[in-house]
């Protein structure tokens, strides 16, 4: 079964069978605004905790969005490109943004779960 967890940053991943698909919550994508142009993370890319993996531009700003984890990109989520608007409506389902297969699992043991998250954003 999937877990869900949250960090600080406004990025949430689903992790499940070593894999995690990420993305923003909603309470980012509401701070960000409607969103007009999502770049993606290439297959294959290495990401450490903290690197920027995606950069998300909206009609308010761009913003970056960091690897929660380590990882390498296995997915990237391809319908954004031609319509990134699906991170505003459907942030933790349909509008994830990349997959990738986790490095460390144990780097999930620093994450929030959604109370902490709910707590974090008041």
């Amino acid at each position: 079964m999937a877990k869900t967890y949250f960090t600080e940053d406004h990025e949430w991943l689903r992790v499940e069978g070593g894999v995690a698909t990420v993305g923003i919550t909603d309470y980012a994508q509401e701070q960000l605004g409607d969103l007009v142009f999502v770049e993606l993370p290439e297959l294959g890319k290495k990401l450490v905790k903290g690197d920027t993996a995606v950069v998300v531009e909206s009609v308010k700003a761009a913003s970056d969005v960091y690897a929660p984890v380590d990882g390498e990109v296995t997915e990237a989520n391809t319908s954004l490109s031609s319509d990134p608007s699906l991170v505003n409506s459907a942030a933790t389902s349909d509008g994830w943004l990349w997959k990738m297969r986790l490095a460390d699992e144990s780097q999930l043991e620093g994450l929030l779960d959604e109370a902490a998250y709910k707590a974090h954003i008041g």
